[in-house]
């Protein structure tokens, strides 16, 4: 499962975001507007510093998109998701490339902390783990077990508690 050596990750542009959207519907359908990580991204810019899109030539195959956020008013934290991969592509290292590409740039940038809800067998390989019960909440139900985090900085997660909010400053 290794990645072609065509593969470059970059910043989401705005020219890109036709493909995103389209991308997003292959991966995700209808439904994934109903998903609670929505609400918080509700009102936010489609493109922040911090999105990244992965290529193979000209064709996007993967993209990531982090949100900036609050959580219980303290900013330096962000939400990872969605992440999206091409159908065609899914299963060759791609996604993988991506995202930990894209926590590499967060860390460079400043951030502290990562949260989003997935599955820990997955994301864990990347350094996440299950954020302690009731210390965190986002706007709608979650399934506590899915709510992760990775530290960016050592000990971060023990500085953020309360409800999670988009970052508008």
């Amino acid at each position: 499962m290794s990645t072609s050596q065509d593969l470059t990750i970059r910043p989401v542009r705005p020219e890109d975001l036709p493909a995103v959207s389209a991308l997003h519907r292959a991966a995700f359908g209808p439904g994934r507007f109903a998903r609670t990580a929505y609400r918080v991204r509700e009102g936010t810019p489609a493109i922040t510093p911090h999105c990244r899109a992965a290529m193979l030539g000209t064709r996007l195959v993967a993209v990531l998109r982090f949100t900036e956020i609050r959580i219980g008013g303290k900013a330096g934290a962000l939400l990872l998701g969605p992440v999206a991969i091409d159908p065609a592509v899914a299963g060759k290292g791609y996604g993988r490339a991506l995202i930990a590409r894209a926590i590499d740039d967060a860390r460079v940038a400043g951030n502290k902390l990562v949260l989003l809800v997935g599955d820990l067998p997955y994301y864990g390989r990347f350094g996440f783990t299950p954020v302690p019960h009731g210390q965190i909440a986002l706007p709608g139900p979650v399934n506590p077990a899915r709510l992760l985090a990775l530290e960016l900085v050592p000990q971060a997660l023990t500085e953020f508690r309360g409800v999670v909010t988009a970052d508008r400053s």
